[in-house]
């Protein structure tokens, strides 16, 4: 196993009682939705740890060949296809090392939401739904399903109902929305409760997304469990 990744973490201003694990697209890097935390609307006392890992920097196929921030290699346009099932698993362990470190600092499983956009969105649904361990939630943003095939055979049984809240833009040129709705059905057809939104926006994020991404965050951790 490779080293822990870097990683932007913002601690709660009171007990540290849940944590969000949230993965960067394509490209980006773990600062790119640190600046959300302040528009989620949490109370002060949310007692939520958020943290944002660097995907490492990898020559990416379809960029050509450029060297870049990213969780696997992608290798064309369409995203149904030739999937970097290596690079995948990689980096899904990579995040499963991180819940785990979440879990040493005294948060149970439960109480860890895995969220992501575009390829890390991808991530955060193959690690989520393989997760041997019961988690919060899994916040799908503007992503799809990779390596489908494999996923009736290695959906952990600890997450079969994990809620999963998954949001695209109607006019998403990256991911087009087709399959973000192939992702939604794929899920529900196996009882996965998924509450759906989409937003009047290209590959981004709309300001009432942010708003309903944090009355979710509120239903799934808002409370630790008696």
């Amino acid at each position: 196993m490779s080293e822990l990744l870097s990683c932007v973490e913002i601690d709660p201003p009171g007990p540290h009682r849940a944590s969000v694990v949230w993965l960067h697209g394509l490209g980006a890097d773990g600062h790119d939705f640190e600046p959300i935390v302040p528009e989620l609307g949490l109370p002060r006392d949310h007692g939520i740890r958020f943290v944002f890992p660097h995907a490492p920097s990898i020559a990416v196929t379809l960029n050509m060949g450029m060297v870049m921030p990213a969780w696997y290699d992608i290798q064309e346009i369409d995203l149904r296809r030739r999937h970097d099932e290596d690079g995948i698993r990689e980096s899904a362990a990579r995040i499963r090392a991180l819940l785990e470190r979440e879990k040493e600092l005294g948060v149970p499983s439960e109480r860890i939401v895995l969220a992501g956009f575009s390829q890390g969105g991808a991530i955060a649904l193959f690690e989520g739904l393989r997760h041997p361990e019961r988690l919060a939630g899994i916040l799908a943003l503007s992503t799809y399903l990779v390596l489908e095939t494999g996923l009736d055979a290695e959906r952990s049984l600890a997450n079969h109902g994990v809620p999963v809240l998954q949001m695209h833009g109607t006019h998403d040129p990256v991911v087009v929305l087709e399959r973000g709705e192939h992702c939604r059905d794929v899920l529900l057809e196996r009882g996965y409760p998924v509450e759906w939104h989409t937003y009047p926006m290209p590959h981004s994020v709309h300001p009432r997304q942010i708003v309903d991404i944090g009355v979710w965050l509120r239903a799934r951790l808002g409370e630790r469990p008696v």
